[in-house]
């Protein structure tokens, strides 16, 4: 991950820790199920990063990419649900 991305995610993590883990657009929206996306833009470009909670505020990434198209590919979408799947059995 390019450094100024990765700043801008630990930034945004530090806001998770005091005001939940949904912070709500442009910097972080729920996907359903726990899952979570934080959307951290830096001038490297865009990245994206699947977390979920668990008991006791922690903080689980799943899954994180540099996002170079529009949408989301699917590809990573099913990475992060198949991490939280495993995290959850």
């Amino acid at each position: 991950m390019p450094d100024g991305i990765r700043v801008r995610f630990l930034k945004l993590l530090e806001i998770i820790r005091f005001r939940g883990p949904d912070l709500g657009m442009p910097h972080s929206r729920a996907l359903g199920g726990g899952l979570f996306e934080i959307r951290a833009k830096a001038p490297e470009g865009v990245g994206r990063f699947f977390y979920c909670t668990r008991i006791g505020k922690e903080i689980i990434v799943l899954h994180s990419f540099v996002k170079k198209t529009q949408q989301t590919p699917q590809k990573h979408l099913e990475i992060a649900r198949n991490r939280l799947k495993e995290l959850k059995s």
